[in-house]
């Protein structure tokens, strides 16, 4: 008796919350981060000779999420968001350098990873995750090492100029896939993925490629036509109705200027290694998806796969990260598994920050007072949900970027600004700022900018390398 009115409780309860009894069930979580990826990807469409065809199975029996942003456009802050769930300006990590262990203000903040061991989690990490991985007190965060290695790297520059950072080198090297980190990681995943475990598992995958040097086996070159790669719009007057502020902002980082790029005749080869490298990690992110497919895992596993930042290839006449605009902060975002239908893409804005509580609610963990983001979970149920935040954004100290369904705006610290209107306007070639028309959208969206911001946190610059 007292079970069968327990199993009637039980079901109001599911049709009341909407999840099912496999939702309800904590599920694994295989989570899968990658480096400099922008939308270059099919199912984003940024590119259209992109081939991904593995992540492009995977966003279509999962949500996509279109309108995704980082919190920070560099990896280790952005990552120190992602597993803290807070804004860099509340951990006060707005470039490279600091470790999150190094953080004041993520002293007792528990790493997303830490979270889930607390709550009964067996936790296993390989490859690029954290910017710095799991050191110091950080260490018993994971149980298991999946390794993190480098991929090698030809003894002598092959396509970078002599003046250029030793990052920035591109070409058809090594010959044989298994020489790759990437690679070598994927096939410790897959092996990880056919054990049995006590308890459920959080598996965090971290591929470096895209990131720069942009080095793939040949075969990953010959998928595609230098001659014919298409190469992005870039008028000539993009830059006229700017602020100065970022518009010089590789002469402070490791990337080649656009100027560089072009005189010396190197878009297309960079762009075609570019292109070549996310085909690459697109193979490696198949590799764990057989695995996880062929695996007892399979049913009971969610999949969340990130990417910390955007990427320019001379967009807007920029290279790399760190700024603001549409290129350097939107990622792909996909999340699929037990309890997640299918369907259309989600447009809402979303924010990195959101990962962390997302996850906790799917897996049915407490919630964690910390956090900063707000659950997808209404997004993964309906993909039309209206979601009231916007993405922020931060680079540097005091720039900010506010990115709403619609809208983008940025804040300079000197004050200056940019909007753009996406509907009309997707590439980002109309500042309308200054435009009286648009001032009441402009007013909305700065009531978004951060207060009370944290003051830059000071430790060894990274800048010089192309992390």
């Amino acid at each position: 008796m007292i079970h069968r009115i327990f199993t009637v409780l039980f079901t109001l309860w599911c049709l009341i919350t909407g999840l099912t009894a496999q939702e309800i069930k904590k599920p694994n979580v295989l989570f899968i981060a990658i480096d400099d990826l922008n939308d270059w990807v099919g199912f984003m469409g940024g590119h259209p000779q992109v081939l991904t065809p593995h992540m492009d199975a995977l966003a279509k029996r999962g949500r996509n999420f279109l309108n995704a942003h980082c919190a920070v456009p560099v990896c280790s802050a952005s990552r120190a968001s992602v597993m803290s769930g807070v804004a860099a300006t509340t951990h006060g990590s707005y470039e490279l350098g600091p470790r999150y262990e190094q953080l004041p203000a993520l002293k007792e903040v528990p790493t997303l990873q830490r979270y889930f061991k607390n709550h009964g989690y067996a936790t296993l990490s390989g490859g690029k995750v954290l910017h710095h991985n799991f050191n110091g007190r950080l260490a018993e965060d994971i149980d298991q090492s999946l390794g993190r290695t480098r991929s090698p790297r030809p003894k002598k520059p092959m396509n970078r100029p002599v003046n250029w950072s030793g990052a920035w080198d591109w070409g058809a090297y090594p010959t044989q896939d298994a020489e790759m980190a990437d690679i070598q990681l994927a096939h410790n995943v897959a092996k990880a993925l056919k054990e049995d475990f006590d308890k459920p598992f959080f598996m965090s995958v971290g591929f470096f490629r895209p990131h720069v040097p942009l080095f793939v086996p040949p075969k990953w070159f010959a998928l595609y036509d230098a001659d014919k790669i298409a190469l992005p719009k870039n008028p000539k007057s993009d830059l006229d109705d700017l602020p100065k502020n970022f518009l010089r902002i590789n002469d402070y980082a490791v990337a080649p200027t656009h100027a560089e790029v072009v005189s010396g005749g190197k878009q297309r080869s960079l762009t075609h290694a570019y292109l070549a490298s996310v085909s690459f990690v697109d193979h490696c992110v198949g590799i764990v998806l057989d695995a996880l497919k062929s695996s007892s895992h399979a049913n009971n596993t969610l999949i969340m796969l990130w990417s910390d930042h955007g990427f320019h290839l001379g967009e807007k006449q920029h290279w790399a990260k760190r700024t603001l605009w549409e290129e350097s902060t939107r990622v792909p975002l996909l999340i699929a598994g037990p309890g997640i239908q299918p369907g259309k893409p989600c447009r809402e804005p979303a924010s990195l920050i959101d990962l962390y509580p997302t996850l906790l609610e799917l897996c049915n963990l407490p919630k964690a007072n910390h956090l900063e983001g707000v659950s997808l979970v209404p997004q993964l149920r309906d993909p039309v949900k209206f979601r009231k935040q916007p993405a922020i954004t931060s680079s540097y100290f005091g720039n900010y970027s506010v990115r709403s369904r619609d809208w983008r705006l940025i804040v300079y610290e000197n004050g200056a600004k940019e909007l753009y209107d996406h509907r009309n306007d997707p590439d980002e070639f109309r500042n309308l700022a200054n435009d009286p028309l648009h001032k009441l959208t402009l007013d909305k969206l700065s009531k978004w900018l951060p207060n009370n911001v944290a003051p830059e946190f000071k430790a060894k610059s990274e800048r010089t390398r192309a992390h």
